[in-house]
């Protein structure tokens, strides 16, 4: 899935609500280089909800991730593919990220027109 249009937030939705099941996230586990995560503060956006230009996200079953990871850090654009979370019967349709402080919260289908980028 390409996460451009509204970032991982809109695509998990999406993903979660055609499956009708749920997706939890390890906030820990998601890649945010430090000058996005800046720009974000400073701008007051969730890294979750911009462009992720040049960006997948794959989702396997769990007897399958560790082939699909080696296939996919073997190819250079791919050798930063990580795990961020896993599909589950819980909370149907919905996202929830698991947050370093062990709390969660849902994370909501962006609102308004998603642009891929700012020019």
């Amino acid at each position: 899935r390409d996460p451009t249009r509204g970032g991982v937030a809109a695509s998990l939705n999406e993903l979660a609500a055609a499956a009708r099941l749920g997706i939890e996230i390890d906030e820990a586990a998601i890649p945010v280089a430090p000058p996005v995560a800046h720009a974000c503060e400073l701008l007051g956006l969730d890294p979750l909800q911009v462009a992720n230009e040049g960006k997948l996200l794959a989702v396997a079953p769990a007897a399958a991730v560790d082939a699909l990871l080696a296939t996919m850090r073997g190819h250079e654009q791919g050798r930063a593919a990580v795990v961020i979370g896993r599909v589950t019967t819980e909370h149907a349709g919905r996202v929830v990220l698991r947050t370093a402080i062990g709390g969660s919260r849902v994370i909501p289908l962006p609102i308004g027109e998603q642009l891929p980028r700012i020019c």
